[in-house]
């Protein structure tokens, strides 16, 4: 079964992410179309990009990056749920992407941001990121806004928000089938 990887991006205290995160993980499960798991920043604490030599060169020498990537590696697609913090996505969430390479390649994702603007300029720049790790981003997306959406610090979804996390996870799903025979290709080169 497809194996779908739901990244919380942000580590703050108190962040609204969690409750996010909890309900894409939790509408997701409910379909039962994929295996979807929650990758939780706060549980693979990773130094600032420490790498003597580039992921995209090999493999890492540190034990940190290799647990990071072993955790990332199985799954055939994420869904992303990062804040937007003054323009941008968090740099912890930037910095995890970094760490890894081959392990993000020919692999879909889809975004869930929150913030002032929905998170929409934090998804504009992990587009350009992911796209360059050779992910392939999807366009649906979910945004959240953290003025109307949330009432005492409790996120609680719209059916608009419902609809476009459906289709976010439909195309995820789509995207994660048709790259599958890249990602085998890629898996045999590697085991030859």
């Amino acid at each position: 079964m497809t194996r779908i990887g739901i990244i919380l991006g942000s580590t703050r205290p108190n962040r609204n992410g969690a409750q996010v995160a909890r309900w894409v993980l939790d509408s997701a499960s409910a379909r039962g179309d994929a295996d979807y798991e929650l990758i939780d920043l706060r549980d693979h604490p990773l130094p600032h990009f420490d790498e003597p030599v580039p992921p995209m060169f090999g493999p890492s020498a540190n034990a940190h990056t290799r647990a990071w990537a072993a955790r990332v590696a199985p799954f055939d697609g994420f869904v992303i749920v990062t804040p937007e913090y003054n323009g941008g996505y968090p740099g912890v969430l930037k910095n995890a992407l970094d760490h890894v390479f081959a392990e993000w390649n020919d692999k879909a994702v889809g975004f869930v941001s929150y913030g002032v603007n929905g998170g929409a300029r934090a998804v504009v720049q992990l587009r350009a990121v992911c796209s360059t790790l050779g992910l392939a981003d999807v366009g649906y997306q979910v945004g959240i806004s953290v003025l109307t959406d949330f009432e005492n610090n409790t996120f609680t979804p719209t059916p608009p928000h419902v609809a476009a996390l459906g289709k976010t996870l439909d195309q995820v799903l789509a995207w994660s089938a048709a790259l599958a025979p890249l990602r085998a290709a890629n898996t045999a080169l590697v085991n030859s």
